[in-house]
């Protein structure tokens, strides 16, 4: 089955690759085409682990390129994913804008040669589908490829033996469109795409869904061969498929981010009310997580959640509730819940160190989660950002992220280091913010040693209390 991708962000590049490793012939489309040179030749233009020898041994069998001219891509693809960013506005509504281009150039590349199935990978409002297949209609009647094949079958000329279109047929006979979202998690996104919880696939047309299965049978069935970087899960022998309407299928993706993002922010608020009476949240959290109605899952209290989905989507369903005439409390309590946890290192610094200004703060992470270098909606970055407000001194150690955040954020005065003990001296306190292995195992002797004022903010609750306080370290958790 010949696919088309359209998009070569974290969702798409990450689609693309899979589907090629399943055997699909895939085809990647960016306008950049810097990036589109690099994927060619090989290398992972985002940081995912396992995702650059997949690439490679993809591109090496033949079935995986990168291309800038979408309209070959295009013609020549059964499946056409559009999966463009939908980056938020400062309203909430996210940014259709890509998705709006590229529908309209999908619609101009199209002939009649053969039935495509449009799906959106891209995570848009509900009633996107149905905003996407008109306007892949108005570029149709703008493709002179269509054009010339319905000239062709008006005289009995079809271009191809597989040619469909009749005088006055319907568009549906040409395209279809379909939801398929994605549930990826950076960091372990190779896993989610070839072993997922579900697929969800919305479709207002059986032939739609029933090509999309066919697509995913090799997931659905797990009979392909895993990858070395990616072992199959012993209690992973089959994928259940969600099969519904479009609008369903855009709303599961906005209530199970927003969902997980409530989840969090539950934990924090409960943190923040054990801290006051005496609790500690990690045994109030295994203790309700154990209840199979409840799950451990997405419990850990903190600084709070970042990345590109939580907060982009949760504001997205707000936005789309407010359309409607409903205003979603819950959602918006989620949302304040999760920027007030961003303050709480900061207050647990000044109530230990009392005067910020002056003070050289170190930061033990700076992506939004560990194993991926994504920087949007990071805690790490408001953080700095108030401790430089507050005349701090503030430095940072991440293990992938720096050379990131380096060229994001310069506006950010931080000093990076190149491991954690020589972030640490002359610091006089440590924040853990992103919750990487390695800060799991510091070497608190040596830190210690180097530093001003031993001092520790575990923004995540990964380190043994006791361990850092027998090291002569002052220690704040959140909700310990």
């Amino acid at each position: 089955m010949d696919v088309c991708v359209i998009g070569t962000g974290y969702v798409g590049l990450v689609t693309g690759t899979c589907l090629a490793w399943l055997g699909r012939s895939v085809t990647c489309v960016d306008i950049d085409e810097r990036k589109i040179a690099m994927l060619g030749a090989g290398r992972a233009t985002i940081y995912e682990p396992g995702l650059e020898p997949l690439l490679a041994q993809s591109i090496q069998r033949g079935n995986l390129r990168f291309t800038t001219d979408l309209a070959e891509a295009v013609r020549t693809a059964e499946v056409i994913f559009i999966a463009v960013g939908t980056p938020p506005q400062e309203s909430g509504k996210p940014d259709l804008s890509a998705v709006e281009a590229v529908a309209r150039a999908i619609g101009r590349a199209l002939d009649g040669v053969r039935r495509r199935i449009v799906v959106n990978k891209s995570t848009v409002p509900i009633g996107s589908g149905n905003w996407v297949e008109m306007l892949i209609k108005e570029g149709l009647g703008d493709s002179p490829a269509f054009r010339r094949e319905m000239a062709n079958a008006a005289h009995g000329r079809a271009a191809s033996t597989h040619s469909r279109p009749l005088p006055g047929a319907k568009a549906d006979e040409f395209f279809l469109v379909a939801s398929n979202p994605e549930f990826l998690r950076e960091g372990t996104a190779i896993q989610d795409t070839l072993y997922p919880d579900r697929i969800v696939i919305g479709a207002a047309d059986d032939y739609a869904a029933e090509r999309l299965r066919a697509l995913y049978e090799p997931i659905i069935e797990q009979t392909f061969t895993a990858p070395p970087s990616a072992p199959r899960p012993a209690d992973c022998t089959a994928v259940p498929v969600v099969t519904t309407d479009l609008a369903s299928a855009e709303m599961i993706k906005y209530a199970a981010n927003a969902f997980l993002a409530t989840k969090i922010s539950f934990a924090n608020e409960i943190a923040n009310i054990c801290e006051r009476v005496g609790a500690d949240i990690r045994e109030v959290v295994r203790g309700f997580g154990l209840d199979n109605r409840i799950g451990p899952r997405f419990l850990n209290a903190g600084v709070g959640w970042g990345g590109s989905c939580f907060g982009k989507d949760v504001a997205a369903l707000i936005d789309i509730a407010n359309e409607y005439g409903y205003e979603p409390p819950m959602l918006r309590a989620t949302v304040e819940v999760n920027r007030r946890q961003r303050q709480v290192a900061v207050q647990k610094l000044q109530e230990t160190l009392k005067i910020i200004k002056g003070r050289t703060i170190g930061l033990l992470g700076l992506a939004f989660k560990p194993e991926t270098d994504d920087l949007r909606d990071a805690p790490a970055l408001e953080i700095a950002g108030q401790l430089l407000a507050m005349g701090a001194r503030v430095r940072a150690y991440d293990p992938v992220a720096m050379e990131a955040c380096r060229a994001q954020h310069p506006e950010l005065k931080i000093e990076y280091a190149d491991a954690p003990v020589l972030l640490a001296e002359e610091c006089d306190a440590l924040i853990v913010v992103t919750e990487w292995d390695e800060f799991r195992r510091l070497d608190l002797d040596a830190i210690g040693a180097v530093m001003n004022t031993r001092v520790i903010i575990d923004g995540r609750n990964i380190l043994d209390r006791a361990a850092v306080e027998a090291a002569g370290f002052k220690y704040r958790g959140i909700g310990r």
